[in-house]
């Protein structure tokens, strides 16, 4: 899942995106409020964190735009402001979930998964494929009741892959999707993930789920072949 927090406070933005990242989600960081609006507008994220004293716009009218424009992702509001006006201001522009800083990490992370699960549309609660199911709100895969362990970067390319119900993703997609926008490595990094992937979900059940499309990149298979 890719997540956007948006929060001026540089280091508790990346205190955010190294915890969020560590378990698994896909983090891009915007500190102030236009920088914020754009890329909100620009990438399908599953949630937004969203700080409402941002430089630029603040996160009442973040979140107001995005919903006039009919995003309906799944907002996170913080704000080291306190009050049942300003709580009730939040949420009248859309958002979703408040928390007032200092907040418990263990808290964010409750609240979000939380988010995650009644996302709507944006957030299927399980992504199926055959036998294969992925829970990308309680970060779980398995094949039938047989639990299968992923690390965070094998979730994430696995999750991008069912998200596109068998049509292909490339290089450039996963690396957006499950590294960030802004990923300056070897983009042959997926193949090393893909084939971990495969090694985990269908080597010890005698499957190929995922195929290889030559010139253009991977996909889950509709039926998936017997090896």
């Amino acid at each position: 899942m890719r997540i956007l927090v948006i929060e001026d406070e540089v280091r508790l933005a990346a205190s955010l995106q190294r915890g969020l990242s560590a378990t698994g989600y896909t983090v891009d960081v915007a500190h102030d409020g236009i920088t914020g609006l754009h890329l909100a507008r620009e990438f399908a994220y599953s949630a937004v964190i969203l700080d409402i004293m941002l430089p630029g716009l603040n996160g009442y009218r973040i979140c107001d735009r995005l919903r006039a424009e009919g995003n309906d992702v799944p907002v996170l509001m913080l704000t080291a402001k306190s009050g049942v006006h300003d709580e009730a201001e939040g949420l009248d522009t859309g958002a979703d979930d408040y928390l007032v800083k200092p907040f418990s990490y263990v808290v964010l992370e409750a609240r979000l998964r939380a988010l995650l699960r009644r996302g709507g549309s944006r957030t299927p609660a399980v992504l199926e494929s055959g036998d294969l199911w992925l829970d990308p709100a309680r970060r779980t895969c398995g094949r039938k009741e047989t639990a299968i362990a992923l690390t965070p970067k094998e979730f994430g390319v696995l999750e991008s892959l069912l998200r596109r119900a068998g049509d292909v993703a490339t290089k450039l997609d996963l690396l957006e999707e499950v590294w960030s926008a802004d990923f300056t490595g070897d983009p042959n990094i997926v193949q090393v993930y893909i084939s971990a992937v495969r090694r985990k979900i269908d080597v010890p059940f005698g499957t190929e789920s995922i195929e290889t499309v030559r010139g253009e990149g991977y996909r889950i298979r509709a039926s998936f072949c017997q090896v």
